[in-house]
């Protein structure tokens, strides 16, 4: 470094030291500057422009700068493109040797963020810990803004596959690891690797352990739990790295276990578009778009919760869909529970931004404004709240609290503490004085101007103020030699004389130094307010949460009551029985349509249902609508059914359409295949399997092989032999119900008449003698001379009942519907149709059909 370097600079290169892996936010008056590297980043990512500052004798460095009241909106562009940003801000009020001293306050990150703007209010803000040893593996996660901290372990196999199907489950957008940790593809989350001696066992316990105040770890359930220990103390320390302020917020730390909940891979969460849909990953199209009517940022973060954790425990679920049960019934009492939690604010996330002291004045008015609507909320269920009571006594009505912030925030204060009048008059005896004491002088200055201009006479006279001179007196050029004497000039405009006057000055020190003085009380009595509702912070937290599950299960049950949901049977027996269902989100869609309800209902010893029938003809709808509901039921929620018995449902797979995942060299076919090997060896006796079109991604043969292949395995593996809904364009498995006992086919019923083809949505007995294929393509408008040949090539195809057969190419431009040297043409000219009977007709047909459709 060259020894005339700036101190600015020196100061700059000591602080980015400490922060090789973040762009430096560095504070310079009303700027943010970054500069050298950081600067050509933010200037490419944020479309800057790029400048340079000189740092020593003929040296220039790149800069790129940003307003500080406009830094919000740059950092939630940098953050979603996944860097990091080291907040550097000016500290003490004094410089020291002519330089401001500075440091950095908090490192942004995807899973560290606090500010409102940047957050997503219908979801959690997960920042995930994994820690992966052979076959085990620790995963830990948190949301700083709601102070939610829990961890699990892992054993699997496939453990990568397992971890993140759980990362996908949790939607976890930042995922800590360890250097050297690849959990690469099917992540939307950014991954931020961090050196492995962060993650070691002492270290990570001793992280809990001190930050808790606790001399051991069984008062958290995680005794032996030596992975996720290790993930647990890994987010402490990344915390306290990137948001010390956040640590407070956390302030217990629980564990839970997989089968606790059903576990959906991240194929079937895509495949039943639970909380995005396949086309374009929005919600609307999702189930969550039907389910979710909730009122409160709260209740949209918890019902998403619900929708991806499906519960395996009969007594949960029960208790959850008496809730909703009792909401139903009491029309009433749901709407007027929804009405009076619409206006609420989101008193999860506002409780933590007190307690990190990252609150604003208008945050505890909003905060005052929800407990003001508690007493209502709860009084709705003074009459006897039934299956709700358990959650109603979790919702307090915090008085003291609401006491407080009534008496000492204004009712509408500013936005920051930089300006004055946050705090009510009468709650500080300190305050008021000040304020009372500055009103004369504030009264004398605002009406100087008057005073003045009587007295002299002058009338371009007008009083200003500008923060380089304070108060003043402008006279327009022309009249200012009528200035009384003592008038003292102070600066020459253009057109004008600025003067003061000595007692002008004295009444605006009192003006300034009273309202510095006021900011100063004000903030010092807003952080002391903050600090006494931060202590109620577990009161209000349960009552936040407690606001969360009534709007959930109220949103439960108004979709119970639009669509006429019914309350399914969940037994711990194995069957399924679903009367008339419905797909919750196709139903929904329809505008001036009837859903065509289906039966899914398998008898004792029935194991795979296989279903054929033409594409566009709902087999696909059929399928997700049965794994819907019966998830569904798990979640506690009504169904759209007429009726509906399931036993409980471990695990539910899905292996639908052809995702390409090309990007990680992998084909349609070997996707298709991985996916079903993952089927095969992780379901159980209690799963429900959703194959659609297995074996389709290859040739013919070896397709309906491996299909064949699989309903035998699904049916014949003691361990397995689980609920099965197999649909296939392979007419050949049909037969496997003459071979296997548990095997039963099903078909989508299509209607006939006049050349037409109409698909009726309605799932029948038995299998389906045509595949309609060419039907299709006309419907999709296929041009006319390409169906009519395609006609003819699967009619010789037909004939030659799997031979090789060759097809004539000339054929193509004839497009007579019966080639002249068919023999049934001859036949057709010696008949006369008006002296045949109608048996004699139909007996011709099935003649004409023995001896031409078979003949090979």
């Amino acid at each position: 470094m060259s020894d005339d370097v700036t101190p600015i600079r020196q100061q700059y290169l000591e602080i980015k030291r400490q922060y090789p892996n973040a762009i430096l936010f560095f504070r310079l008056g009303d700027f943010y500057e970054t500069f050298d590297q950081d600067a050509e980043t933010t200037s490419r990512e944020l479309d800057l422009v790029l400048t340079s500052r000189p740092v020593a004798r003929g040296v220039r460095v790149p800069m790129a700068g940003i307003p500080h009241h406009a830094a919000e909106n740059y950092l939630a562009r940098l953050i979603e493109k996944g860097f990091h940003v080291a907040i550097c801000e000016q500290v003490g009020e004094q410089p020291i040797k002519g330089l401001f001293p500075r440091e950095v306050v908090r490192v942004v990150t995807p899973g560290t963020l606090i500010e409102p703007g940047l957050l997503k209010g219908d979801q959690n803000n997960y920042l995930a810990g994994v820690t992966v040893v052979e076959n085990r593996a620790g995963v830990a996660y948190v949301d700083i803004t709601t102070g939610e901290f829990s961890a699990t372990e892992l054993q699997s196999e496939d453990i990568l596959s397992a971890v993140r199907a759980e990362l996908i489950r949790l939607g976890a957008v930042e995922i800590l690891v360890p250097e050297g940790v690849d959990l690469n593809n099917g992540l939307s989350g950014h991954l931020t690797r961090w050196p492995a001696w962060r993650f070691e066992p002492a270290r990570c316990q001793e992280a809990i352990l001190n930050h808790f105040q606790v001399g051991a770890l069984d008062g958290f359930g995680m005794r032996g739990m030596n992975m996720a220990v290790r993930s647990a103390g890994a987010i402490l320390q990344y915390v306290q790295e990137t948001q010390p302020g956040a640590l407070k917020l956390l302030a217990g730390l629980s564990t839970y276990s997989l089968s606790e909940f059903m576990v959906l891979d991240a194929a079937t969460r895509r495949n039943l578009e639970l909380t995005e849909t396949l086309r374009d990953g929005q919600v609307e199209g999702s189930l969550l778009s039907v389910l979710d009517h909730t009122a409160t940022p709260m209740g949209k973060r918890l019902i998403r919760q619900w929708v991806s954790k499906p519960l395996l425990d009969l007594e949960t679920i029960r208790g959850r869909q008496e809730a909703v049960g009792h909401l139903v019934e009491q029309g009433m009492l749901r709407a007027e529970l929804r009405a009076g939690l619409r206006p609420l604010a989101d008193l999860e996330r506002l409780v933590n931004r007190v307690i990190s002291l990252h609150a604003g004045p208008r945050d505890l008015t909003a905060m005052r404004d929800t407990l003001r609507s508690l007493p209502g909320l709860r009084g709705l269920f003074l009459q006897g709240s039934g299956p709700l009571e358990h959650i109603v006594a979790r919702l307090h009505e915090c008085g003291e609290q609401l006491a407080l912030l009534e008496a000492a925030v204004a009712d509408e204060p500013p936005a920051t503490l930089a300006n004055p009048g946050v705090i009510r008059s009468g709650y500080s005896t300190e305050l008021d004085s000040i304020i009372e004491a500055s009103r004369h002088a504030r009264e004398w200055i605002a009406n100087l101007e008057a005073v003045e201009r009587e007295r002299t006479g002058i009338k371009p006279l007008k009083v200003g103020y500008n923060k380089v001179f304070g108060y003043y007196i402008e006279i327009s050029r022309g009249a200012a030699d009528q200035a009384p004497s003592d008038y003292i000039r102070k600066q020459t405009l253009v057109n004008a004389e600025r003067f003061i006057t000595p007692e002008m000055k004295e009444y605006e020190a009192l003006v300034l130094n009273a309202e510095d003085r006021i900011r100063e009380i004000e903030g010092r009595l807003f952080r002391d307010l903050c600090g006494q509702i931060g202590g109620a912070g577990r009161l209000l937290l349960e009552t936040a949460r407690a606001l969360a599950e009534l709007d959930s299960l109220a949103s439960l049950a108004e979709t119970a009551a639009l669509g006429r949901y019914v309350r399914p049977e969940v037994t711990a027996d194995d069957m399924l029985d679903i009367r008339d269902g419905r797909h919750p989100v196709v139903e929904r869609s329809l505008k001036g349509e009837r859903f065509v309800p289906n039966d899914a209902l398998f008898e004792p010893g029935e194991i795979v249902r296989v279903i054929t029938g033409p594409n566009m003809s709902g087999k696909s709808t059929f399928l997700r609508q049965v794994a819907l509901i019966a998830l569904m039921a798990q979640m506690g929620s009504f169904v759209p059914a007429a009726s509906a018995r399931i036993g409980l449902v471990d695990r539910i797979f899905t292996r639908i359409g052809a995702q390409d995942e090309i990007h990680a060299g992998q084909s349609t076919f070997m996707v298709e295949m991985i996916e079903t090997a993952n089927i095969l060896h992780h379901a159980t006796g209690r799963s429900l399997l959703i194959l659609d079109e297995i074996g389709r991604g290859t040739s013919t043969y070896d397709g309906v092989s491996i299909a064949w292949a699989v309903v035998e395995y699904i049916h014949n593996h003691p361990a397995l032999r689980a609920h099965t809904l197999f649909a296939t364009h392979y007419h050949e498995l049909t037969q496997l119900s003459d071979l296997l006992p548990g095997v039963r086919n099903y078909n989508v019923a299509v209607s006939e008449a006049d050349g037409k083809v109409v698909f009726l949505h309605k799932i029948v007995p038995g299998g389906a003698d045509r595949s309609y294929g060419i039907h299709v393509a006309q419907l999709a408008g296929m041009p006319k001379p390409v169906v009519q040949r395609a006609g003819e090539i699967m009619r010789t195809l037909e004939q030659s009942s799997g031979k090789a057969v060759k097809i004539n190419p000339e054929a193509a431009q004839q497009m007579a519907l019966f080639p002249e040297t068919n023999p049934m043409v001859e036949e057709l000219k010696e008949i006369d149709p008006n002296s045949l009977s109608p048996i004699e007709a139909l007996n011709k047909i099935y003649e004409w059909q023995k001896k031409y459709v078979s003949k090979g």
